[in-house]
């Protein structure tokens, strides 16, 4: 019997896949627990039609972060470091202080767990600071760091 998952199922497949079980298992499991239905020609159709928004979906969010990461690499935010004699810093500028920077002064949500920091940013100065947007896509924002 074939049957369409409607959630991941583990050791048969994942959401959305087409598969062939025993008859019995898909009666007393699978559309049992609602965790697949039988494949007829309507079920597929509207599967077929699913994968077709789904990917008309992803196509429009890649574009949206593209289109997102060019307007960020004109853009700038400015954060404070508190310096002591000589220049030296105490601490770093954490990308927390980085999201609530760029929330407040561009109105950007940026998520801060999405910010990749190479080292710590523990002097004045000016850096390119890599976020990702998307899993195919990295923007960069310029981050000018002043002494406090």
């Amino acid at each position: 019997m074939e049957v369409i998952l409607l959630e991941d199922v583990k050791s048969l497949g994942k959401k959305g896949d087409l598969v062939k079980v025993s008859e019995g298992y898909a009666r007393n499991l699978l559309l049992k627990k609602n965790l697949g239905v039988e494949a007829t020609a309507k079920n597929k159709n509207d599967l077929k039609l699913q994968k077709q928004h789904e990917e008309k979906l992803a196509k429009e969010r890649l574009d949206e972060a593209k289109a997102f990461a060019e307007e960020m690499k004109e853009k700038s935010i400015t954060v404070s470091i508190k310096t002591g004699s000589g220049g030296r810093s105490f601490g770093s500028v954490s990308t927390k202080e980085l999201a609530k920077a760029a929330k407040e002064q561009l109105g950007y949500d940026l998520d801060k767990k999405k910010m990749v920091l190479p080292e710590p940013i523990k002097s004045p100065g000016i850096f390119q600071l890599p976020v990702k947007l998307h899993p195919q896509v990295t923007g960069e924002i310029k981050v000018i760091v002043k002494e406090a």
